[in-house]
């Protein structure tokens, strides 16, 4: 007989913003049983999920990022959807060898589409041919997208992503866990609240300003726990990253540019990276990232250029990405690693008035890196309010129009993660109201997946 167990993933959560503001989580961590986690590397959403669901590290499982560059294709491809891309078992597989009456709901945890979980809900957007994108969420089973959308609204997506989001997201995701919940019954369920990511990256660690953010998810999650605690179930708070403050952008293309390794593509005045014709480019992603070489005769001096670059601690490459557990063919020839105050931006461009104008967009999946200034707004512009409202009263009328307000100003984040922080405070946390479970006090992120089949298979 397996024991309901619900994994609560809350984004950005580390024993430093557990306090005051977020008075349910403390007491959940004083009641129950704790431990830090050891982040893996890269500690961003798509890599360490995966090491939590397949044990494996990325040298294994082969998510080496949010995204990659995608050889074969010549592109860079981030935030992509395939559960097929994850190159390992996952838990929901070994749990259903030992007994064929479990079943899985995988609620917004990444690669979320066509796995063999029983149930899931993802972001998906609709895009209209008209040029507007239509909030919306993908299922499995296709209704579920329906019955949810018909009891909770639709999945509020410029909420969950954005100069916009808000806690209305996380909210909408836990009001959803529970309908499915109550639909299927499911042994168990990963539920993911993305909340602390936003603000924590936009104000670093600064009490004054994400106290706000901290309170509204430490709501979110007494809702969760206090509704299957009356379920018996085994109950498990944990985080993929802690994040900690920020102040040095540093601009990889644009130092790669510079010394002649990077092909640029000039279309309509405005310029785009071309990257399958560049002898050397980076996918930044937070506070690491891929330097893959067309070239591989510039290897040792692209390396010699990286060490003297100010911000970046580590340069791994050989048989240093073996050491790291980062070495797979989707990995870059050369990974960098930024001290604790730097992090990568994807920028390319060296005059602004010729970056692309997916720079100044929301656009996840043409950008060839990460970018965490599209939750925010152009500071300096005086008229952005009426200038949203006219262009959403175009979009309204059919006309096409892009909804170009992000700014290009790296010097807007203040917090960010991907590396391994010098201070535990700052791993993300593992707890559980199961006490039958013994933990080390410090966890290995491979270790998850092993402690969460215990949860599911031991009785509380």
């Amino acid at each position: 007989m397996m024991k309901k167990t619900v994994v609560i993933n809350v984004v950005g959560l580390s024993r430093r913003v557990i306090g005051e503001h977020t008075p349910f989580i403390k007491s959940f961590l004083e009641k129950g049983q704790s431990a830090v986690i050891k982040p893996v590397l890269p500690a961003v959403t798509c890599s360490v999920q995966s090491t939590y669901l397949t044990g494996k590290w990325p040298s294994e499982h082969g998510i080496v990022g949010n995204g990659w560059y995608v050889k074969d294709q010549c592109e860079v491809k981030f935030w992509q959807q395939s559960n097929k891309l994850v190159e390992s078992k996952k838990i929901w597989d070994s749990l259903k060898e030992k007994d064929s009456n479990f079943t899985c709901v995988n609620h917004f945890w990444w690669y979320n589409m066509y796995s063999n979980a029983d149930y899931s809900v993802t972001p998906r957007p609709n895009y209209l041919a008209d040029g507007r994108k239509i909030p919306d969420c993908y299922s499995q089973p296709a209704d579920l997208r329906d019955k949810l959308q018909n009891q909770l609204g639709t999945f509020p997506l410029f909420h969950f992503w954005g100069p916009k989001t808000t806690i209305k997201s996380s909210q909408w995701i836990a009001d959803g866990a529970i309908k499915t919940d109550q639909l299927y019954n499911p042994t168990l369920s990963l539920i993911y609240l993305p909340h602390l990511d936003y603000n924590l990256q936009r104000h670093g660690l600064d009490f004054s300003k994400i106290a706000t953010d901290l309170k509204e998810i430490d709501g979110v999650v007494e809702q969760l726990i206090s509704y299957y605690q009356k379920q018996d179930c085994n109950i498990i708070l944990l985080s993929e990253y802690g994040i900690t403050n920020v102040n040095h952008p540093i601009h990889l293309n644009r130092i790669l540019r510079k010394h002649g390794y990077l092909e640029i593509r000039e279309e309509r005045g405005l310029e785009l990276l071309d990257a399958g014709a560049s002898r050397a480019f980076a996918v930044a992603d937070h506070q690491i990232a891929h330097i893959y070489l067309n070239d591989i005769t510039v290897k040792d001096k692209i390396i010699s250029i990286l060490k003297n670059t100010d911000g970046i601690e580590n340069v791994f490459t050989d048989e240093d990405l073996k050491t790291v557990n980062i070495d797979h063919h989707r990995c870059g020839d050369i990974v960098v690693v930024a001290d604790k105050n730097a992090w990568f931006t994807y920028y390319f461009w060296l005059d602004d008035n010729k970056a692309p104008d997916y720079a100044r967009m929301v656009d996840i999946h043409k950008k060839p890196g990460y970018d965490p200034v599209e939750m925010h707004t152009d500071p300096k512009d005086k008229f952005l309010i009426p200038k949203i409202i006219w262009k959403l009263l175009k979009k309204k009328l059919g006309f096409r129009t892009i909804m170009d307000i992000i700014p290009i100003d790296a010097t807007l984040i203040k917090g960010s993660h991907g590396r391994i922080p010098e201070s535990v405070d700052d791993y993300p946390v593992f707890i559980s109201n199961n006490s039958s479970i013994e933990l080390d006090k410090q966890l290995l992120a491979t270790n998850i997946y092993d402690i969460l089949q215990e949860h599911v298979i031991r009785e509380g």
